[in-house]
């Protein structure tokens, strides 16, 4: 491009630190008490003893070392070096004078809407440790800290009714639900006659389900969630009541009640439920089907301990 007058020229131009000369060819250059090191010797103007240098024969450049052709003396005056920068580079531009509007739009400037939803390569700028730092992580990692969504839940249920006239562990034919349309998420859940250990730590919702039939005149019948963090001892941390009345009703009269807990599994195991049926008479029947849910429970697990 032509240009009347003097061309613009764009650059960064310094006067670098005074070196007195002695007995040695090579020096240290420095700006402001700091190594310079410059883009090549064609970009630096050399003057000794009142004569201008030519790079590349009069002098080198290494690093921050300029080397004469030859070792100097105390007589000799390094009357100044000059640094001309790359005079292709528009230099450090000030604070705060590059607006959106200058980037392109395919840096993230917040101009171009990313248009359909988040993938997992898709990448953030975040500040590291609140350092001032800006580094990129992938939408992937981000999901991963916060939680992507719940990552367990299954249905279990007996396959078969039984009788009983006390305080029971429900401690046979379980399954996992295999009903028509049934999905479930993640890993199972393990059980041994009826001690059900969790597959990763966790906070877990249990909500039991139980179903029971009576006698005429034969009351107080129920379920209950049991719980035990050494492996050992159970303790009773939800219960429901769902008959309790012997006024009206005739045999197999049926009664459905339901209970919730949730527990904060941090050790699988010691952490461990199972469920209980327990009565104030005999011949009660908790019911149980192969083909559908009648008595058992659901797990979800809803998130990180």
């Amino acid at each position: 491009m032509a240009y009347i007058g003097k061309e613009p020229q764009v650059g960064n131009y310094s006067v670098l630190d005074a070196l007195s000369a002695s007995s040695t060819a090579s020096y240290t250059m420095q700006l402001s008490s700091t190594n310079f090191t410059p883009e090549s010797a064609n970009h630096l103007i050399v003057s000794l003893n009142g004569v201008i240098q030519k790079p590349g024969s009069s002098y080198t450049v290494s690093g921050s070392t300029i080397t004469f052709s030859s070792t100097l003396s105390s007589s000799d005056s390094i009357d100044f070096i000059i640094a001309l920068g790359n005079v292709l580079d528009i230099g450090v531009p000030s604070d705060g004078v590059i607006s959106n509007a200058k980037l392109g739009t395919d840096l993230i400037s917040g101009e171009t809407d990313i248009g359909g939803a988040i993938a997992d390569a898709d990448l953030f700028l975040v500040d590291d440790g609140a350092g001032g730092t800006l580094r990129k992580t992938a939408a992937s990692r981000i999901k991963t800290y916060i939680g992507g969504g719940i990552t367990q839940a299954q249905q279990w249920r007996i396959t078969s009714g039984f009788t009983f006239s006390t305080v029971q562990d429900i401690d046979s034919n379980w399954e996992i639900s295999d009903a028509t349309g049934y999905g479930s998420i993640g890993s199972n859940l393990t059980q041994s006659s009826g001690i059900f250990t969790f597959p990763s730590t966790g906070y877990y919702l249990i909500m039991a389900t139980f179903n029971f039939r009576r006698a005429t005149n034969e009351r107080g019948v129920g379920g209950n969630i049991n719980a035990t963090t050494n492996n050992s001892s159970y303790s009773v941390v939800s219960s429901v009541e769902v008959n309790n009345s012997d006024v009206g009703g005739g045999d197999n009269t049926t009664y459905a009640g339901s209970c919730q807990a949730i527990f904060d599994v941090t050790d699988t195991s010691n952490i461990k439920f199972k469920l209980t049926i327990q009565t104030s008479a005999s011949d009660q029947t908790c019911d149980g089907d192969t083909s559908r849910n009648y008595t058992g429970f659901v797990c979800v697990r809803l998130g990180d301990t």
